[in-house]
């Protein structure tokens, strides 16, 4: 069955029966992902077939596993320090018999994992749905064993330049500003950020749209609500300011009739990146304008693609880490028919890499590399400085809010619960405002029996209102 074989049947079927018709869109959407999809697999399977007339032997001998901490930029430092605290991450190194070498990152990989792809060939994880950290470094030995760059792995190439966006953390409205400075600096037109009601959302707005160069946008993400805004009206307002670019999760995740209503409503493009019944009947529901893959593996990624390929629906792919990671990211949106928004990676903010390249954008859009597999090479200098690079951990520290009237409010941030900053809601304390009238400070440890006797009453209270003299 197609989607529009679905589309039509669901059209007779009754909105009471609303699982039905989820459950027939699924089975439709999945089938469709199949077919559409399979494009994506046959130039790798074209040089697996290849490899072995040449005889080359790729079987993996070794899987390195090196635990890196990397530093943030001097300028963006304090911002994701207390956000996060210092960042780690885990670079593989895979090796073969002929002695290619693969990259691959991201988070930390079973053993059992890394033992899987041990005593195979890389052409045995076409499609790989194992391990995003791992098949990124097959596919970059693919690429190598192939004698082409990644984005032929996957086909024809759409696009020579790929659209890239910054990120940054919600912050004071001047360090916002300030963001907004240093990344268009940098080649950057876009922005994400995440919404915190410990901030005013128009007092940010003002900032940056007093810097801003004219065509840089901002990409909210709303963290799917959680706090007492109405959001068609809360957009709205945003929608007005010129640097205002795409709404992200505005909603509850699984209330898809309401994204169909927003879209309607929305003058700005609508984004979903938690779609619970991955991106299947939230299209069919026109829920949104594009969609996000956050970390999916790779066999994952491609389905999805082939199915907005066949729809004519943007996406973008967001995984966040290093140079290899963003290399990965910039072949696959190159190959990806309709994979035309910006994508994040977060590269940006990390000063230092284990590569010895930097894909750095102009104009908002990263080239896609020509040298063959991820066109990455490792910086073995660099790599050993980062494996014993201590930086130190941020502990607990607390966020002063005063409103308007003279209201003083309380809470403690802990780096190790970062959505807290996002979504309080999380502690289930205090309903909060994104557009509340408000200014907060970052109250660190200043070493006074005030802040210390503080700390100490949140410790108890969890939230602390106080009101004005």
């Amino acid at each position: 069955m197609t989607l529009r074989q679905a589309a039509r049947t669901l059209a007779c079927i009754g909105p009471h029966n609303r699982v039905s018709r989820r459950a027939l869109f699924q089975r439709a959407a999945a089938a469709a992902m199949g077919t559409a999809a399979w494009s994506y697999w046959k130039p790798a399977l074209r040089a697996r077939a290849a490899a072995e007339v040449k005889g080359d032997d790729l079987t993996i001998m070794d899987i390195e596993a090196h635990d890196v901490m990397v530093d943030y930029e001097d300028w963006i430092h304090y911002e994701l320090q207390h956000f996060y605290g210092p960042t780690r991450r885990t670079i593989y190194v895979v090796r073969t018999k002929n002695g290619l070498v693969g990259l691959g990152e991201g988070g930390k990989v079973a053993p059992d994992v890394l033992d899987h792809y041990i005593g195979t060939s890389p052409f045995d994880h076409i499609g790989d749905e194992k391990s995003l950290q791992l098949g990124i470094a097959m596919y970059d030995l693919m690429g190598k064993a192939a004698g082409v760059p990644v984005c032929k792995l996957f086909g024809q190439r759409y696009r020579k330049w790929v659209n890239v966006a910054s990120w940054t953390v919600s912050c004071h409205p001047d360090l916002m500003a300030n963001a907004v400075k240093e990344f268009a600096k940098r080649g950057y037109t876009w922005m994400k950020y995440h919404l915190s009601p410990f901030e005013n959302i128009f007092d940010q707005l003002d900032a940056m749209q007093a810097v801003a160069p004219e065509g840089f946008k901002l990409h909210f993400d709303l963290t799917m609500g959680g706090t007492r805004d109405h959001m068609p009206d809360l957009l709205e307002k945003i929608a007005e300011y010129p640097i205002a670019g795409a709404f992200e999760d505005p909603l509850h995740e699984k209330d898809i009739e309401a994204y169909a209503r927003l879209r309607q409503r929305s003058t700005l493009p609508i984004l979903l990146h938690h779609a619970p019944l991955q991106a299947s009947f939230e299209v069919l529901r026109e829920a949104a304008d594009g969609y996000i893959l956050g970390h999916y593996r790779i066999g994952d990624a491609m389905r999805r693609a082939g199915l907005f390929g066949a729809l004519e629906i943007p996406f973008e792919l967001q995984n966040v880490g290093g140079t290899i990671m963003r290399s990965m990211t910039v072949h696959m949106q190159a190959a990806f028919k309709t994979a035309t928004y910006h994508f994040n990676s977060d590269t940006e903010t990390w000063k230092s890499d284990v590569v010895k390249e930097r894909l750095e954008p102009i104009n908002g859009m990263i080239r896609v590399p020509e040298k063959r597999g991820l066109g990455v090479t490792l910086d073995d200098e660099q790599l050993q400085r980062l494996k014993e690079l201590k930086l130190p951990e941020k502990g607990k520290w607390i966020i002063k809010t005063t409103y308007k009237n003279g209201t003083t409010m309380y809470n403690l941030a802990d780096p190790k619960q970062s959505i807290f900053m996002v979504r309080p809601d999380v502690r289930r304390e205090i309903p909060l405002s994104y557009a509340a009238p408000l200014s907060t400070k970052w109250w660190d440890e200043d070493g006074s029996a005030e802040y210390r006797r503080m700390f100490e009453r949140l410790g108890r209270e969890g939230v602390v209102l106080e009101r004005a003299n």
